[in-house]
């Protein structure tokens, strides 16, 4: 259970807002435009640019400002303070490869972690106008309150992964048979597609390799809106980048049972 006094979390929530506010404000006038698209390295296409860069920038020195003592983990420039009691975890542009196709599904992630843990969860879509907020009991896109599905059944599943061909191993093979279980699989959607799980317009997410700047903001937004976030053994240890995302607890046991077999 947080720590955090009640009075104190419309003071953070107002700061995520305006540290996405400040993202979207710096990231917007790149998208679509002619800019240089560089390689990170690693066996995978691994992209970032200028948007990324000043977006996060943008976003650690508001909160250096605002909050001196709380630590910052970000995809870009890496880790200031992040055995801090509050830090906050930053994605400046989480889809960067849709950036870079004019797709406009990309979206802009923070989270607050009060000793390690997310409390606080905002998934930024700008170029939607669409803003998903949790607090793990809670969830809002754009102020309306947000529920995942009813759905159980993984035959009667909306099924998503950003892309099917960036999993290695059995990996391939376990995924494989949630698709051919799934009623449909869509792909390419990044955070994204877990904001639209919260929203209750998919069902099922299943994903690996990512990195904690890419999964903490969304679990507070998916438990807040009554999903359940776990790894693909069925576990709460999200440390290993295989990440689980369910409307309903029988879902989510029924896809655990699919990827194990």
């Amino acid at each position: 259970m947080s720590k955090l006094p009640d009075s104190d979390f419309p003071a953070f929530l107002a700061t995520a807002h305006a540290l996405a506010n400040k993202a979207g404000a710096v990231i917007l006038p790149h998208f679509r435009t002619a800019f240089t698209i560089d390689h990170k390295g690693g066996d995978f296409f691994d992209p970032v640019t200028v948007a990324d860069r000043v977006a996060e920038t943008a976003i650690r020195d508001a909160l250096v400002s605002a909050y001196p003592n709380h630590g910052i983990i970000g995809e870009e420039f890496g880790s200031t303070r992040s055995d801090a009691d509050y830090c906050w975890v930053v994605d400046p542009i989480d889809g960067t490869r849709s950036f870079i196709c004019g797709l406009p599904s990309w979206t802009t992630l923070i989270a607050l972690l009060e000793d390690g843990a997310p409390i606080l969860g905002l998934i930024d879509a700008p170029r939607l106008d669409e803003r998903y907020i949790g607090d793990g009991k809670h969830a809002w896109l754009n102020g309306e309150p947000i529920r995942t599905s009813a759905c159980r059944k993984l035959g009667e599943a909306r099924l998503s992964t950003t892309d099917p061909f960036l999993f290695v191993g059995g990996e391939a093979a376990g995924f494989e048979r949630l698709r051919r279980a799934a009623r449909v699989a869509r792909y390419g959607l990044d955070a994204f597609g877990y904001a639209r799980l919260a929203a209750g317009a998919i069902d099922l997410v299943a994903e690996s390799g990512l990195k904690p700047h890419d999964w903490h903001a969304l679990v507070p937004v998916i438990q807040g809106a009554g999903g359940v976030v776990g790894n693909w053994s069925g576990g709460g240890d999200l440390s290993a980048g295989q990440i689980l995302a369910a409307a309903t607890p029988d879902l989510f046991e029924e896809a655990v049972a699919a990827l194990a077999s």
